[in-house]
């Protein structure tokens, strides 16, 4: 598959609340966006004029007396809270230190599209090799690519959603700027958040083995269906139905943390 990233989705949406430090680089395993004749309805983009649906309410714990850094100046502020959530290692490994608001928001925002902005990835490069078995008309994804997520997986498993959501709740202006800098300048970032973990719950899970195409240089989906799918939810059936079914779980637990409302499905 083509090496164009492939976004970590739980990484991107549900340690949103912590700045989210995973992206999913992967160096032959991405695949391409959908022919126009096949693609699927995606979630409409956030109109200019938009109800609030899901307010953040304000900060009530010790960090909401922690002064708020500008947006330009909040790397290191961000960096420090992602630390006592998610490790400082983590921290180091994971995250890529520069315009962490920033690049958290396109990318989330971007995720129930067909194309995601390689350039404003939140996180570093994760290494290994796409395995596909067989040849370039009838080929399958080898169940080995699963296990390349699965120690960013484990990580993601273990966050403290409570801790998070705290984290995301007093760094919420800068979220809310940043989304309104993207082109949304009525737009709120909750709303928007909860859209995208809606779409990416809604990713459905490939029966038996995940048959692939290659008609040029790159694998795709054999079935249309699910080569029409989101970047996002093309992710989440890549990694595996294992490793998908934490990161769903995952993503369940930060729609409660910032909404009182049920999943719309």
């Amino acid at each position: 598959m083509i090496n164009k990233p492939a976004i970590g989705v739980a990484a991107a949406v549900v340690i949103v609340a912590a700045g989210a430090w995973y992206y999913l680089q992967s160096r032959h395993a991405d695949l391409p966006v959908a022919p126009a004749d096949v693609r699927q309805s995606l979630p409409a983009e956030p109109s200019a004029e938009h109800a609030v649906e899901h307010p953040v309410s304000a900060a009530s714990d010790s960090m909401s007396q922690a002064p708020l850094p500008a947006l330009a100046d909040s790397d290191s502020a961000l960096s420090d809270a992602l630390g006592t959530v998610i490790g400082t290692n983590a921290v180091k490994d994971y995250l890529r230190p520069e315009s962490i608001v920033r690049h958290l928001v396109v990318t989330i925002d971007n995720l129930p599209r067909l194309k995601i902005a390689v350039d404003k990835r939140p996180v570093v490069a994760a290494g290994g090799n796409f395995i596909a078995d067989g040849d370039e008309l009838h080929a399958t994804l080898n169940p080995q690519n699963f296990a390349r997520y699965q120690p960013v997986v484990a990580v993601i498993g273990k966050i403290n959603t409570q801790q998070l959501a705290a984290v995301y709740i007093h760094f919420y202006p800068l979220f809310q700027g940043a989304y309104q800098d993207l082109g949304y300048p009525n737009g709120y970032f909750n709303d928007r958040l909860v859209q995208v973990i809606d779409h990416l719950l809604a990713a459905p899970e490939a029966a038996g083995p995940i048959q692939l195409v290659r008609p040029n240089v790159m694998y795709t989906f054999a079935d249309a269906s699910l080569e029409a799918r989101s970047a996002g939810q093309k992710l989440l059936i890549r990694m595996g139905p294992e490793n998908a079914a934490v990161i769903k779980a995952k993503l369940k637990e930060l729609r409660a943390a910032v909404t009182a409302a049920p999943p719309k499905r």
